[in-house]
């Protein structure tokens, strides 16, 4: 299993804004894509302007699929609600209790 972590810098006053948009629009969009399994969106409890989001998926190569055709729609989606543009960070999973991942396990 493979992991894209997304970092945003929220404009002030516009993380529910932001977080309707995943929820609504971009919810709905990673769902078509082979291999999406999950998304997690975090909301930071200490900086108002502070989102992160964990996408899951199969393989790596579906990440880098959907990174190539579908992230550019999502990018124009979400950025009038950022500053700047969102840090993109990729990851094996190594370990996972809800998707029954192990470290050393082929996912």
């Amino acid at each position: 299993m493979f992991t894209r972590i997304v970092e945003c810098n929220v404009k002030p006053g516009s993380i529910e804004k932001l977080t309707n948009a995943i929820r609504n629009e971009i919810s709905p969009i990673l769902k078509k894509q082979p291999g999406f399994v999950d998304l997690t969106v975090l909301v930071s409890d200490t900086d108002a302007n502070r989102c992160t989001s964990l996408s899951f998926w199969k393989t790596k190569e579906d990440a880098e699929n959907y990174n190539r055709t579908e992230y550019p729609n999502v990018q124009k989606i979400v950025q009038p609600f950022l500053n700047g543009n969102p840090s993109v960070h990729n990851f094996r999973v190594d370990t996972s209790v809800t998707h029954k991942i192990a470290a050393g396990r082929a996912a």
